[in-house]
């Protein structure tokens, strides 16, 4: 099964080292919650609390988090509690009353990007903001095909399910939805931004053979859910060139990307020299809380705009600027998208150093706090998925989390809050290297 997160490693009861207590609320889970939720990991992990970039269970046994980009500034960040905290106290309200939060709010978060995208509207999920981009660019196009990677993630609306090939076959592409590979080195031959390009003009063809009009090109821009593929920077313009050639629109997914992760840049898609037609926001946002955004030209939106309105009871209200103002302050006066650089850098270096005495690590992509490190055997191109999943689980007993993606389920997704340090990073790798030896 496809998937972002590794679901062929995750719990199936009856295996793993599961209490009574916990297999209990397993039980209750399933009861309650139905079938289509799913557990991380061969043996769930029961988190009571966080705090920074650590998790904590019911015995107050310490959980070193390497994956969760939703806590961006870290869990529990005392600033952001306070200012979600503070506001929910004074008033919670929509974007069709006037409120200085909101607006103050996008103004310093419009700041952050290219004069060109100037407006920017709130939603509560990232899910919802690709909708509305997909919305947008149908409106402004007047076309309606749009293309995705073969292993992309871009959300659960309906539409957007359609659009995110790593759900699994049981989710079915949208009708004129068309793949093209992700740009993998290994995979492609020549210049990548060409062989991505000619991925992407083919699907183009393919629409225009049947009839379809081109609305978008919408692609995560590290490319995380297939495998994450950072570079060589700028390679993405050619493919950008092609869509708007043939009237489509480029939509950056800054959901996992964004705020600072990549390092050298604030936003993922400023690595290739890009100013995308419209950017979705999402998870490291509100830092838990529910708010996200799109970004966008203004031309994009006129024709969606004169004809449509369009309204959030909850996206942007004002506790969710208020919070989301926090998250962006903590992030500026912390240093973080430099943090993310400097302590991305030496945890590239350690999962090098590790590569030279583990055969089973293959090509390392990384860019900031945003790290993919293949899991191999018998030589780069052969993926091997059971070993990965034993390495995941194998971290987990060692209370490090982790996960796992990409199309052959064989990439270490590597992604902790902003705040890592190299201390933390030091203590992931001596427990990458105890579970290396063991597997």
């Amino acid at each position: 099964m496809k998937n972002d997160g590794t679901m062929v490693n995750a719990y199936v009861p009856g295996k793993g080292d599961l209490s009574a207590e916990d297999q209990a609320l397993v039980a209750r889970r399933a009861k309650a919650l139905g079938p289509a939720y799913r557990l991380f990991y061969e043996t769930p992990v029961h988190l009571v609390r966080g705090e920074g970039v650590w998790l904590y269970d019911g015995a107050g046994n310490a959980y070193l988090d390497t994956y969760n980009n939703v806590a961006s500034v870290g869990h529990c960040h005392p600033a952001v509690v306070a200012a979600t905290a503070k506001q929910a106290a004074i008033l919670s309200s929509h974007t069709r009353y006037l409120h200085d939060t909101v607006l103050d709010y996008a103004e310093r978060l419009l700041a952050t990007f290219p004069t060109e995208l100037s407006h920017v509207m709130f939603t509560c999920t990232g899910s919802e903001a690709n909708d509305l981009a997909f919305r947008i660019a149908r409106a402004h196009t007047g076309g309606t095909g749009f293309i995705v990677t073969e292993n992309a993630y871009h959300g659960v609306t309906y539409a957007i399910a359609g659009m995110s090939p790593s759900l699994g076959e049981g989710v079915a592409l949208g009708e004129h939805v068309r793949t093209v590979r992700a740009p993998d080195p290994l995979r492609m031959t020549g210049d990548l931004g060409a062989a991505f390009a000619a991925e992407v003009q083919a699907a183009i063809d393919d629409m225009l053979r049947h009839g379809i009009k081109p609305a978008g090109l919408i692609v995560d821009t590290i490319f995380s859910s297939d495998g994450v593929f950072e570079g060589p920077a700028g390679f993405l313009a050619p493919a950008v060139a092609a869509i708007r050639a043939a009237g489509g629109v480029f939509i950056a997914d800054e959901v996992q990307p964004g705020f600072g992760r990549c390092g050298d840049t604030m936003w993922g898609f400023q690595r290739h020299g890009l100013v995308p037609d419209l950017v979705s926001l999402g998870k490291p946002m509100g830092n838990g809380y529910p708010v996200a955004g799109l970004v966008m030209r203004p031309e994009v939106i006129a024709a969606f705009g004169a004809k449509a309105r369009y309204f959030n009871t909850f996206g942007g209200n004002a506790v969710a600027a208020a919070t989301a103002m926090a998250v962006l302050e903590v992030i500026e006066s912390e240093g973080l998208q430099e943090n993310a650089r400097v302590v991305g850098g030496y945890f590239a270096d350690g999962l090098r150093g590790l590569a030279a005495r583990f055969d089973c690590l293959g090509p390392l992509r990384a860019a900031g706090l945003f790290l993919g490190q293949e899991i191999v055997s018998g030589g780069p191109l052969a993926a091997d998925a059971a070993k990965t999943g034993r390495i995941v689980n194998g971290l987990r007993e060692a209370r490090v989390l982790i996960s796992a993606t990409g199309p052959r389920s064989n990439v270490l997704k590597i992604r902790p809050p902003l705040v890592f340090s190299t201390a933390n990073v030091d203590t992931f790798l001596a427990a990458f290297e105890a579970v290396l030896r063991r597997v």
